[in-house]
């Protein structure tokens, strides 16, 4: 048998005498009222760069100098390695030699084009007589006579056509085109022999050291964004299928009281097991990244899977035998608590939503 006593501040100071047992158990009883109802999963993190570049050389060399070492932080277009680079030094210098003999060519070949076109115009086209010139004359009988009846006509260079110089004139542009192809690689594979930071950030790892020689396309420099940490965690199955991107979570660093906003970004499709636990791996972002975060640093992770605001609610103690939407309450009746069943909507960590059954105002047992 269950019975209530009296009332005191902050709710209902009872007795409840069970079989058996004449020794009576305090109980307290919370009024039905309206607010939030909120639910949080949480789980431990590690801190880690939301971005990580791999840095290579594009080409093969020696290394010269390296100027950082893991953990520095870097500014986006500072120098971090460089090669040898006398021989591509070398090889640009020649390329633009090239170029420059490449474009007298040209131009030289622009003004036989020109003059040629100039000469051109005197020549006759086919089929057609030039101009007589003055023509000499001789004494015949007393009497002036010509000496030739007439000037032949001058043939043009080409067969129907002036020869003016433009199959040399493309020729030198084609030369000129190759040779500056020919500076711009030269020029690419000299910066190649210089690694700077694409981004800003904190250099990780550094593979190789003076006098190494590397190969091209070989990962030396790692280089992590730092300014835009994450946080990688892992949550249980039973919790991360009510998990999804865009969901607020809410981190906390070891030895900080501070809370920092964040957002889920992805949860993973597949799980990993350990043999007794299938886990689900979820990235949130900071929603303002705090200065000085460390790459391996722990962290404490709360997302929020689900929250109704003005509701009728419950302690969530205070409901039991959940089951399909419904559960069941002990509600204080005039003289002893009574059993009733309630319709529930949300059940969070520490309110149940209450959405048939009660009134606000009804008194039930906080924990029974």
């Amino acid at each position: 048998m269950i019975v209530v006593g009296g009332a005191v501040a902050g709710g209902v100071i009872g007795a409840l005498a069970r079989d058996g047992d004449d020794r009576p158990a305090a109980i307290v009883v919370a009024a039905v009222d309206r607010g939030a109802v909120t639910l949080d999963v949480a789980t431990t993190g590690t801190i880690e760069p939301a971005t990580t570049r791999s840095l290579t050389f594009t080409v093969a060399g020696t290394v010269e100098a390296v100027q950082v070492r893991p953990g520095n932080r870097v500014v986006k277009g500072q120098k971090l390695a460089v090669l040898d680079d006398t021989e591509a030094i070398d090889d640009l210098n020649d390329a633009r030699t090239g170029l420059a003999e490449a474009e007298n060519r040209l131009a030289a070949a622009r003004t036989v084009a020109v003059r040629a076109t100039a000469s051109a115009t005197t020549c006759a086209r086919p089929g057609r007589t030039a101009e007589p010139a003055e023509v000499p004359t001789v004494q015949v009988g007393g009497a002036q006579a010509p000496a030739v009846e007439g000037r032949a006509a001058t043939p043009c260079p080409t067969r129907g056509y002036p020869d003016t110089g433009s199959d040399q004139v493309l020729t030198a542009q084609q030369q000129v085109n190759r040779a500056a192809r020919a500076v711009e690689a030269a020029q690419k594979a000299l910066d190649a022999t210089t690694i700077t930071a694409p981004i800003a950030g904190t250099v990780v790892a550094v593979e190789g050291e003076v006098g190494d020689r590397v190969r091209s396309g070989s990962t030396f420099i790692s280089l992590a964004d730092t300014y835009a940490m994450q946080v990688r965690a892992a949550f249980p199955e039973a919790d991360a299928g009510a998990l999804t991107a865009g969901q607020t979570a809410t981190i906390s660093l070891a030895d900080s009281d501070d809370v920092y906003g964040a957002e889920v970004v992805q949860v993973d499709p597949v799980g990993t097991s350990d043999g007794t636990l299938v886990r689900f791996g979820v990235l949130l972002a900071f929603a303002d990244s705090p200065a000085d975060l460390l790459v391996g640093q722990s962290a404490q992770v709360m997302v929020r899977t689900g929250e109704v605001a003005d509701v009728l609610r419950v302690p969530s103690t205070a409901v039991h035998d959940v089951s399909g939407g419904s559960g069941t309450v002990l509600v204080r009746a005039a003289d002893r608590p009574e059993e009733r069943v309630v319709t529930v909507g949300l059940r969070g960590d520490r309110y149940t939503e209450i959405t048939g059954g009660l009134e606000q105002g009804d008194q039930v047992v906080r924990s029974w």
